[in-house]
Parts: C-alpha cells; structure tokens; sequence
C-alpha cells in the first residue's frame, strides 16, 4: 500500500511538472515580460531592472519646478481632487486602460510599463502636475503640426518623455529643445544652431523636424514602438538589436539587445501616455497658469533685442524669453533675414504702433557692439574665434550648446582630452555668430587675419567696445574724426556708431560711389 502511494505521488509530480513545462513552451511573447508580483521596484532595483532612467526624470527636477514660469501656476483646476497619496489598481484595470485609449500606436502593458507609471504617479508627482499644466502651451501646436505629417497624434507624448515639455532642457550629452535633438542631428534636419539661434530650443521648428524623423523610422521599420527606440539610439542602434536577435522585428524580443536606454524609452513613452489620460484617478491634477496662453507673430526685420520689447510692451523678460527660447542671445536677427518674433496676442497690436520706438530705445546700449556681418561669397555667415572663460559649474559640454558647436570641436580646437575643465581656464571656441558679431572688437584692430575671421574676447559689457570709444570721440557732436574698417564691418554699421551719421553721409565724406569696404580703410566720419 505504501509503495503505491509512492508510486502515484511520483506520477501527479510527474504530470504537474510536464504541465508546468508546457505553459512555459507556449508563453506568449507578451507573457515574457509579465510577473505574478507587481510590486513596485526600489530605485536600484530599476536601474538594474529596466536600464537607465532618462535624465528629466532623474536630474534638475527641483530646478525646473523653481524655473521663472511656475510663479504663474496656481491651485488645481477645480474639476480634479489633488492629493499627495497615489491611488494603485489591479493589474486588470491598467491593461484595460491602456487598451481603451484610442491611439494608433500599440499601448502594450508589463511590469516594465507599471514600474514606470509608478514613477510618474509616486516619485515624481510634482513633475507630472507641472507637466500637465505646460501641456496646454505645447500640445496645440505640437497636434497641429503631427496632423500636417499625417502621424498619430499620441507622439506629443513622447515630448514628455524627452524634456518634460521644457523647450530648453540640455541633456547630459547637448541633447537640447523640447525634442531634445543632437546638434549634428538637428543640422540634418536643417535646423539653424549657432551661437546667435538654436532652433532645436523653437518648439515649431523642432516639432517639424522631429515629425520628418518618425515619417523616416516608420517607412523603414513599419513599427512604431521600433521608430520611437530609434529616436533614441538611432536605427543603428535598433538595427544591432535586430541582427543580434536573429532577426526578430518586435520591440519586447528584441529588448534583451537593445541598449540600455533604450529598453525604457518605450515603456516610459506608455507610462507617459497613460499618467497624461488617467492623472485624475491618482490625484494628480493640473495647475492652473494665469499666464497668457494665447500669442500670435510677428515678423521683425531689423535687429532687435528682447529687452527693447520688454520696456517698450512692459511685458515680462522671461516671458519673452519663454515665447522666444531660440535666441540664444536675446537678439533677434531680422536685419540679416525675417525673424519671427513670438507675443502675447493682446501686445501684438501695441508692437506695431511702437514699432519705430521699439527699433531705438536703448539701442547704443543693448546692440551698438552686435556689427552685422558681412556674407560671403555663399551666403554663409562669417565665422568668429573668441575666448571664453570657464565659470563654475561649467563644462564643454554646456559651453558647446552656447556657442552652437559640439564639446569634440572644443576639446579639439584646446587639445583637451576631457569634457572637465576647470573654472578660470580661458579656452578658444571658433563660433558661427549667426551673422552678428558675437563679441566687441578692438578699438584699433592691427590683424592681418582673413576677412572671414574675427578674432575677441567675450564680454557683455558695451562700454568696453569700439562703439563706446567713437562715442566719446564725438562727444560734442561736431568734431570730425577717423575710423578704421574692421573685419565685418558695414557703413551701416559704423553710422550706427555715431549718433546723427547716416550712410549716404559717410559716402559723401569719402566719395564712395558702393557700399563695399576693405579692412583696414580709414573713413572720414563728418561732424554734424
């Protein structure tokens, strides 16, 4: 009797271990990345787990929560109860969810997406309520333009996941904009970056350029979840996976290969798409911003400074600066080509009845040592050496998104091995000054360089320019004095220079019959 208990308990284990076999043999693809336990993970446990954690959600989080715009953001809109516990649902309710959502692009659910929607609604609850509340400034323009390219309107979600919606967040590795484009990248998509404008930091163009790439991954993959990890190791990188995976065209099968990154771009994206629907039902609500939402355009053609625009509207620098991030310089360049500049919409009239004010006000103190630069023979900007000094907290990699170029051009053109450099080190940036010279020159420039190069010291300070000195030279307004042509200059620029001067004075002065000027020509300048 004994031995045949022996014998059918040997047979049941038997037949409950070749069932277990079976199950796992027929797991589905969707099934390997399921757990019985959803706990949520511990910090360290999801770096291990799910690679790394994108840098908005990891890094300056308390910084962008203090950024100058939040002093605009009130109590929670009144429809949604805000709480500082998060609410948690059975596994069922999420799938169910994230199934019912009407997008095109698949919003698939594991424990990879429910660690993150557990980042969102747990960790970074501060975050999401400023994200939502910047979503009414962004997601109307970024909807637009995906419905120009014919994409699913849910990508505007993957803007939350690059940059958290801040049009100019700068990664780690000069990522920048609300798209967070590399500059060799955003020049491909024939974004303009110099050190005048970076129009990866233009919500606009950016989005423009970001629908170009998505159009270009789905034609060649016909995957979304495979075009949206290529926006962030490219398809290089997506096409290792694929060859390292035997070929295998599905996102979770070939994650195990993909890099680390990577791994969690997708299922952040479907955190976030679910976090931005479904916020209300884990007390996250919105902030209400009593900042103007509604701008309109207008197109400047003549170079003009935010902060001339600012005095003139009395509108609030910052807030021209949020409207405006692609002038790097608070310059606009529209003496060099039509430049849009960005208003609220109740100021856009008020411009246009000051403009002739606008144009004046300050100018000797916010433009007179930005000279326009000539064009050569092509068209393209004169290229500008300066010296800039390293300040504390500084490194080549910010110091390269200021100036439009990348941190291997610094290291490069200062024989650095390192993006680490210490503070008070004066390095040399060989810039493209966007058309306007970056830097004041010297009073009594002796150079023998090319015309297309200028060699300065970067500085803010406009007394110490040449400006300021042929200022004081004709302080009475009727002395007669000289000028020396410096590379770049303009007779327009240099009329600038002297109050009353015009061009078709200095012309006369001098008996030029065109415009053209050689560097190192002496000009009269007449009194007046």
């Amino acid at each position: 009797m004994i031995n045949m208990n022996r014998k059918l308990l040997i047979f049941f284990s038997l037949c409950w271990l070749c069932l277990i076999t079976s199950a796992q043999v027929f797991e589905t693809d969707d099934q390997l990345f399921e757990e019985d336990d959803f706990s949520t993970l511990s910090f360290e446990a999801e770096f291990e787990e799910i690679g790394m954690m994108p840098a908005i959600l990891d890094e300056n989080v308390n910084n962008l929560l203090d950024s100058w715009h939040t002093r605009y953001f009130s109590k929670a809109i009144d429809y949604c109860i805000d709480g500082e516990e998060n609410v948690f649902f059975t596994e069922d309710v999420y799938y169910d969810r994230l199934s019912s959502l009407p997008c095109v692009i698949p919003m698939d659910y594991n424990h990879l997406v429910r660690n993150f929607i557990d980042v969102y609604a747990k960790r970074r609850r501060d975050l999401v309520r400023y994200i939502l509340s910047m979503a009414d400034m962004y997601f109307p323009v970024i909807e637009q333009i995906l419905d120009q390219y014919n994409l699913p309107l849910e990508l505007k979600y993957l803007a939350v996941v690059e940059s958290a919606l801040n049009p100019k967040a700068v990664s780690r590795v000069g990522a920048a904009g609300i798209w967070q484009f590399m500059l060799a990248t955003g020049k491909i998509y024939n974004l303009e970056i110099n050190s005048l404008i970076d129009e990866r930091l233009d919500p606009v163009k950016a989005t423009h350029a970001a629908c170009r790439y998505f159009q270009e991954m789905y034609t060649l993959y016909g995957d979304w979840h495979l075009a949206i990890a290529s926006y962030n190791c490219g398809p290089g990188g997506v096409n290792r996976a694929i060859r390292r995976s035997g070929g295998k065209t599905n996102f979770w099968e070939i994650y195990p290969n993909l890099p680390r990154e990577t791994r969690s771009f997708v299922p952040n994206y479907i955190a976030a798409v679910y976090i931005m629907n479904y916020y209300c039902d884990h007390n996250l609500c919105p902030m209400q911003m009593s900042l103007s939402m509604a701008t309109d355009t207008i197109m400047v053609h003549q170079m003009l400074h935010l902060q001339q625009v600012s005095d003139i509207l009395n509108l609030d620098i910052e807030h021209l600066k949020l409207l405006n991030p692609q002038y790097k310089r608070e310059i606009v360049p529209g003496n060099i080509t039509p430049s849009i500049l960005k208003l609220p919409i109740a100021a856009t009239y008020d411009f246009i009845d000051k403009e002739d004010t606008l144009y004046t006000h300050r100018w000797d103190e916010l433009l007179a040592h930005c000279t326009p630069v000539d064009m050569d023979a092509e068209g393209n900007p004169t290229r500008e050496t300066i010296r800039h000094t390293v300040v504390a907290g500084e490194n080549l990699v910010t110091i390269a998104n200021r100036y439009g170029v990348t941190a291997q051009n610094l290291r490069t053109w200062n024989g650095l091995r390192s993006n680490t450099v210490a503070a008070g080190r004066r390095i040399t940036v060989n810039i493209n000054n966007g058309g306007i010279r970056y830097a004041a020159a010297d009073p009594e420039p002796e150079k023998t360089a090319a015309p297309a190069t200028t060699t300065a010291t970067v500085t803010t300070a406009a007394t110490t320019s040449s400006t300021a000195a042929a200022a004081s030279s004709t302080a009475s307004g009727s002395a007669e004095t000289t000028y020396r042509v410096q590379s770049g200059d303009t007779l327009y620029a240099i009329s600038k220079r002297y109050p009353g001067m015009t061009v078709d004075k200095i012309k006369s002065a001098n008996n030029l019959s065109s415009d053209r000027l050689r560097i190192g020509q002496v000009l009269r300048i007449p009194g007046r």
